[in-house]
């Protein structure tokens, strides 16, 4: 048996030493001994990050639902694999079984295939966080169709963008959903979407929350009396181990999002991996991740990686506020929870309640705590250790991205020693490295700079979808045979990593990674706006929030400035979704420029920051004076 389970630190250290020493010797001992293949590799890897390109365990063949539901049958069938809270708390959790789950998923992916849906195609899913959407996913994987899911709380501008840009076949949405007391209209996001979405031949939906709709001759028809005549058995579509799974979205700093490919194989044994050991995840543990599956982190996390060693992996519809903040307690008192994985941002609005929400509430089932989307600050991290966790479930404070597929840097419970707001040390088959401006490697400890990863790891996304190009452009140009990761992060006295921050035009608010660029573009649509800039700054709960400076064209100067604040964050949630809304909203006589026209972020993000006096020579923009205004207006 390979270390497929870390136990010890002694244990830790040995088996990193191994996957940096033998990387294509320690992946293909997972690969072989924790899952099933149709047909072995030919080689573990080939990789060159210089064009870029990567491939794990070519040759082999799979499907990897076999591995997440088919697998487990013989002996977990009765066990729960996905147990779904929904929005209401009154109304009862529904267990759903690696037997029923089976057949739901060869159900709906017999549907799929008989609207026309094969092996390469694309579909898109706009859905709540509720069974069907997990099915989903399972069901394109069943069939060899790419999934797309697009959180479900993007605008139909954001939708159509995505759906236009992977041509996707399909829609499938819901008729709306729940937002604690409030409902939301997906139905009609989707109509609006697809005015500008030719590619779209299907709409799927599920019945959610009983709203009259429109269905579009041709085109929209309810899911429910499609699986009721479905079979429950579907033949899996045998995959080659770098054939697409899914395509997913993240904010790029420029324009157009990313859509980043993650492939078959490598994701799996990753993932899988992965969950095992940062969750020190047992038989019959309950395990619980908060985030949406629109996310990576509900991707890996809530569906594959789970599914894949056979746990129970819990389902939530709703928001940690509604009815009350007492409700993730409740949650986890209610089905025992022993893994909770949350993010920053919800851990501080809980925080902020105080801890009279939790004393209610039996929370002795609780193994483990996770932190995903951003840096946990340090006040917010002993908030959950000391109350959530009695000081007794360690913390894993988890650095990872879109791009990377599974968790990179993370302790491992009882095994690593935390230290709050670090994420420690690279899990095994990680190889980080810092860099400085120049591109050389920072080495010895208490130094800070670039973060980047010297070789590849199993679930590494592979391409954006269409433009090879730009992603060699983004992660693989910056240094020389590297990836770079876009964050600076700093290395302490004993080796433990530190995120320090966006080092590009990217702002994580509540966790969602926010490209500039796109807001920015919104904004000037407006007919009052000549330009504007967006910079983050410190916010209590988001972590960061979003700041715009405002050039209003001679018009819009004598308009009422409250009005057009209310307009303009309308037009961002238009285009983007509410997430992207600003917080402040600052009209500006001009923005600080170099000669070169480029504008200074730096500078506006000390002003949004209040860090006046420590602005820089300001001597050699070529508008120095605009500086001092902005400054005089912040203070006002």
């Amino acid at each position: 048996m390979s270390n497929y389970h870390i136990k010890h630190l002694e244990e830790y250290f040995k088996t990193h030493r191994k996957s940096v020493r033998e990387p294509e010797l320690f992946w293909e001992e997972i690969a072989e001994e924790h899952f099933v293949w149709r047909k072995r590799w030919d080689k573990v890897l080939s990789w060159d990050f210089r064009k870029p390109e990567v491939k794990w365990f070519e040759g082999a063949k799979l499907n990897i639902t076999e591995n997440c539901i088919d697998r487990h049958l013989r002996m977990k069938g009765d066990k729960t694999a996905i147990l779904f809270e929904p929005n209401d708390p009154n109304a009862p959790a529904e267990h759903i079984t690696y037997n029923r789950l089976y057949e739901r998923v060869n159900q709906l992916a017999n549907v799929l295939k008989s609207k026309g849906i094969k092996k390469g195609d694309r579909v898109c899913i706009y859905l709540p966080m509720i069974p069907e959407l997990a099915i989903s996913l399972l069901a394109c994987a069943r069939i060899g169709a790419i999934h797309s899911v697009v959180f479900a709380g993007f605008s139909s501008n954001a939708l159509s963008s995505r759906i236009n840009d992977s041509e996707c076949k399909m829609v499938i949405t819901s008729d709306g959903s729940y937002r604690g007391s409030k409902t939301i209209d997906l139905k009609g996001i989707v109509d609006e979407a697809l005015i500008d979405c030719p590619c779209v031949e299907k709409v799927l939906v599920v019945n959610r929350i009983n709203a009259e709709i429109e269905l579009k001759e041709g085109r929209d028809e309810w899911l429910a009396p499609l699986l009721e005549t479905a079979s429950t058995e579907c033949e899996a579509e045998i995959m080659d181990a770098e054939d697409p799974l899914f395509i997913l979205y993240t904010s790029g700093s420029t324009g157009q999002p990313k859509g980043m490919v993650h492939t078959t194989a490598g994701y799996m044994v990753y993932t899988a991996y992965t969950f095992k050991n940062v969750f020190q995840y047992r038989e019959n543990d309950v395990y619980w991740c908060t985030a949406d599956i629109g996310w990576i982190t509900g991707h890996s996390y809530i569906v594959y990686g789970p599914l894949a060693n056979g746990a129970t992996t819990v389902m939530f519809e709703g928001v940690p506020s509604y009815p009350d903040y007492g409700r993730f307690w409740q949650v986890i008192e209610k089905h025992k929870v022993n893994q909770f994985y949350t993010a920053p941002t919800a851990i501080r609005a809980l925080a902020k309640q105080g801890g009279s929400f939790l004393e209610d509430y039996n929370l002795s089932s609780l193994k483990v705590l996770g932190s995903v989307g951003e840096p946990i600050n340090e006040e917010a991290w002993h908030w959950y250790n000391d109350n959530v966790g009695k000081r007794k479930s360690p913390i894993v404070d988890t650095w990872w991205q879109t791009e990377t597929g599974g968790i990179m840097l993370s302790p491992l419970p009882y095994i690593t020693p935390t230290k709050p707001t670090y994420a420690t040390l690279p899990l095994p088959g990680i190889q980080p490295a810092l860099l400085d401006e120049s591109g050389d490697e920072i080495l010895g400890n208490q130094v800070d700079g670039r973060l980047c990863i010297k070789f590849p790891w199993p679930s590494i996304a592979r391409t954006i979808w269409g433009n090879h190009q730009r992603y060699k452009e983004t992660y693989f140009s910056a240094f020389d045979n590297m990836y770079f990761t876009g964050d600076g992060a700093l290395r302490d006295e004993v080796g433990y990593y530190r995120i320090t921050g966006r080092v590009d035009d990217v702002i994580i608010v509540s966790g969602h990674n926010l490209g500039t660029a796109p807001i920015e573009d919104a904004i000037n649509e407006h007919p009052a706006v000549a330009e504007s800039a967006i910079v983050g700054f410190p916010h209590d709960i988001k972590g960061s929030a979003l700041y715009g400076y405002v050039t209003l064209k001679e018009a819009g100067e004598e308009r009422n400035h409250d009005n057009l604040r209310k307009e303009i964050n309308q037009l961002i949630s238009d285009h983007i979704g509410p997430i992207a809304k600003l917080d402040k909203i600052q009209f500006t006589k001009g923005l600080p420029k170099t000669r070169s026209g480029k504008i200074m972020r730096r500078i506006l993000r000390k002003i949004a920051c209040n860090e006046m006096d420590n602005l820089g020579d300001i001597s050699t923009l070529l508008n120095p004076e605009v500086v001092e205004e902005i400054i005089k207006d912040a203070q006002q």
